[in-house]
């Protein structure tokens, strides 16, 4: 009795097993068996997740479940304002940033101050700017005898607390837009142990700014590679032109780096130009100013930013929050003039889905990044923007902006090459706590391509359950 009992469950339990491997038909209005199964093995309610996805060319879901429900989408919230600037501006779209001379050059003296004149560019990162600076040294200029003078009236970001999101006022997510943001005002700080000083070597990318002080007060320990930041805490002074490194770094580490913020963005940027500025042989016998330069002459240099297709790959791919705030602000002064507000951006995007009937119903887009706890989008209306884009002449620059599963971005380390969805589609994650979501397409072992969108939001979520449910989804969906 009790082996027969026994051969029963374990034929039950192979069933169940066989039945998430096997391609299961689901109702427009049913979750599929292996979803439901997902959460069910993770005590996750239904109720908590919204999924659409249908296939491209029909118009008709194939799964639609809790759809209309608008819900926080995390970084997804990207997808709308990389099309919406796609769409608006072209892929073909730059920015500008712009370098005047304030008085008289004589030989390689600048008898005056040099303006620089920010328009938002959103990747304007160390490399792009010391083109910039060393152009200005081309141009014949090697001493400043006045100011560098910054101008980043192209934006209005009003009073911006960066560490009310999540208290963390140093990470670079949390980073201000400005419309002359130079290396998105962040460092990358690299630890390197040596054994014969018993000491921690810290070296900064950039280099050290000229602006900014660095105290090593970091002790080498023993003990494995790990912990969190290794062992390292930085304080950093109201200001943050002083950062403090202390604690124990193991001494199992051979190498360890962090971003982090400084400075605010005028004093990075000059910070950034006068360490250039010195490397390159220049001098600059002022200090900084911010202005708003006046209509005039135009600019001894005018250097102009990686196409709009190019920044959101980097924004879309990396899930760059500062970038897409750039792009929200941009879209604000292009369409009803500078300053660039958010409040513009919202009103911008709106504008944008009216004219081309896009019936958004849930959308909350708050700062069009996706780092906020208010900002909400349906499953529905995700789906009504990859349609879209799918249509649009744009559609080969806007998916080749996604993440390729398995391969790149986001997604790189999930859906490994020994997955059949690695490289089978073009998708964008978002996370924060309590929400994962993930929207794009998937292309079928059959061939078909289909539009899949899910949002997730419950406690706990992001810890790796609601990815579960997401493989379930995509697996379903790619043997179907």
């Amino acid at each position: 009795m009790a082996r027969r009992l026994a051969e029963s469950l374990a034929g039950l339990t192979l069933g169940c097993a066989l039945a998430l491997l096997v391609p299961v038909s689901a109702a427009a209005g049913e979750l599929p068996r292996p979803v439901l199964s997902a959460l069910e093995h993770r005590h996750l309610p239904a109720e908590s997740l919204s999924v659409y996805v249908e296939k491209l060319g029909t118009g008709e879901p194939v799964v639609a479940w809790n759809e209309h429900a608008p819900r926080n989408p995390a970084s997804v919230m990207k997808l709308v304002t990389t099309l919406a600037a796609l769409d608006v501006l072209g892929p073909t779209y730059t920015w500008k940033t712009e370098v005047y001379v304030r008085g008289r050059v004589h030989e390689d003296t600048l008898d005056g101050d040099l303006l620089l004149k920010g328009y938002g560019d959103p990747y304007l990162v160390a490399e792009r700017f010391w083109q910039i600076v060393r152009a200005v040294r081309r141009a014949g200029i090697r001493r400043i005898t006045g100011d560098l003078l910054l101008d980043d009236s192209w934006f209005d970001v009003k009073d911006y607390d960066p560490g009310a999101f999540d208290n963390e006022p140093l990470r670079t997510y949390n980073v201000a837009p400005n419309a002359l943001m130079v290396n998105f005002k962040a460092l990358r700080y690299t630890f390197e142990p040596d054994p014969a000083q018993a000491t921690v070597n810290v070296s900064l990318f950039p280099e050290a700014l000229e602006n900014l002080q660095v105290v090593n007060d970091l002790s080498l320990g023993g003990g494995r590679c790990g912990g969190y930041q290794r062992g390292i805490t930085l304080t950093a002074n109201e200001n943050v032109d002083r950062v403090v490194f202390s604690g124990s770094f193991p001494s199992g580490c051979s190498s360890y780096s962090m971003y982090r913020t400084a400075l605010g963005h005028n004093e990075f940027a000059y910070g950034m130009f006068r360490t250039m500025w010195h490397e390159l042989g220049g001098e600059l016998d002022g200090g900084w100013k911010n202005v708003v330069e006046e209509k005039g002459e135009a600019p001894l240099i005018s250097f102009s930013s990686l196409p709009l297709a190019e920044v959101i790959a980097q924004v879309n791919k990396h899930s760059n929050n500062v970038m897409a705030r750039q792009l929200l602000l941009t879209l604000a002064a292009e369409k009803y003039g500078p300053p660039g507000t958010v409040e513009n951006g919202r009103k911008a995007i709106a504008e944008w889905a009216r004219s081309r009937e896009l019936d958004l119903e849930g959308l909350e887009v708050q700062n069009g990044a996706g780092l906020s706890r208010d900002a909400r989008v349906t499953a529905h209306d995700v789906a009504t923007l990859l349609r879209y884009a799918f249509q649009s002449p744009f559609m080969p620059e806007y998916m080749a902006s996604l993440s390729l599963p398995g391969l790149d971005g986001t997604l790189e380390r999930r859906f490994a090459n020994t997955s059949p969805i690695a490289g089978r589609g073009h998708m964008k994650t978002g996370s924060l706590d309590d929400v994962t979501a993930l929207a794009g397409y998937l292309q079928a072992r059959s061939g078909e391509r289909y539009i899949v969108v899910s949002l997730q939001n419950y406690p706990g979520v992001h810890r790796g359950t609601g990815e579960e449910v997401q493989h379930a989804l995509l697996t379903w969906l790619y043997d179907r």
